[in-house]
């Protein structure tokens, strides 16, 4: 059974990965999970500067989710090549490393480095984290602004020759613009997608429960959403999309590979049940088997 990943000609063993900011940088989780089984760790996002993040409550519960604002905290890229790096070559997995600016600059700036060393040499790939505010541009996000998806995505591909994967915000009137865009300009695939933003108000402290005031909703609250944009993405592009959103059970995995994803990332689930992955790895596996189905995109349906 085919269960592989490949972008470049680099290829995954498991097109089941774990997503940026669930799963920091691996090292804590693993004691509690056989990290051989996951594809690959898609790391906690890094920017150019290190980032304290926002202030507290940044992380509440929700009915079958939660929101976030945790404001993009990392240790900056300096720290994440000498510190990080070494600690994320050492796992059994892939790594593919998330990466974020607020403004072109910074995005091309902390990809270079990257680039440049060597103890980066063993990444698979990049993930680029393109919800963030454009602070040159009125901080309006660049993944909403087709143009600014175009100019952003040609020029970090003119960096690399890396798998260049560019994660949509699904915060946009039509997602398929932004994706045709990213194609157009040299991404190897989209993921799909970020959180929703949300927000909960304290009835009686009378204020919004975040300090953010908003922040990204996440969990199987955002499954359906996640499942309809996905099939949206992939019958607009012909280069891979990595599902994401709400999948917590084997079950949801399916129906992203159902919907034409070629692989797919765990998140918000890992909170609640660090074997996740693995578990919905096996039973993907199983559905397979007893449905006589080789390799995943034999899934795909109309």
């Amino acid at each position: 059974m085919d269960l592989s990943f490949t972008l470049r000609n680099k290829s995954l063993e498991t097109a089941i990965g774990v997503a940026s900011g669930t799963f920091g940088y691996g090292s804590e989780y693993e004691k509690l999970v056989d990290l051989s089984k996951i594809g690959a760790i898609f790391t906690k996002t890094v920017t150019l500067n290190k980032r304290e993040g926002n202030d507290f409550p940044r992380i509440v519960e929700t009915p079958s989710g939660m929101l976030n604002a945790i404001g993009l905290a990392n240790v900056g890229i300096e720290s994440f090549i000498s510190q990080k790096l070494p600690m994320l070559q050492k796992m059994p997995c892939e790594t593919i490393c998330n990466i974020a600016g607020f403004s072109m600059e910074e995005y091309q700036e902390v990809l270079q480095k990257l680039e440049d060393s060597e103890a980066a040499n063993f990444l698979w790939g990049y993930e680029i984290n393109i919800s963030c505010p454009n602070v040159c541009h009125g901080g309006l996000a660049f993944g909403v602004d087709v143009k600014a998806v175009e100019t952003l995505t040609k020029a970090l591909r003119q960096r690399t020759e890396k798998p260049l994967i560019i994660k949509l915000t699904p915060n946009v009137t039509d997602i398929s613009e932004i994706a045709k865009a990213a194609e157009a300009n040299g991404a190897d695939a989209l993921t799909c997608i970020n959180t929703f933003v949300g927000m909960l108000i304290d009835i009686r402290k009378k204020i919004p429960v975040l300090a953010n005031k908003t922040g990204g909703l996440s969990g199987p609250a955002i499954l359906p959403l996640g499942i309809a944009a996905a099939y949206k993405v992939c019958r607009a592009v012909s280069i891979p999309v990595i599902g994401l959103g709400g999948i917590s059970r084997w079950e949801d995995a399916i129906q992203y590979f159902m919907a034409g994803a070629k692989m797919i990332q765990v998140g918000t689930a890992t909170f609640v049940d660090p074997s996740a992955p693995e578990k919905i790895l096996l039973g993907v596996k199983k559905y397979c088997s007893e449905n006589n189905y080789s390799k995943l995109s034999d899934l795909k349906i109309d």
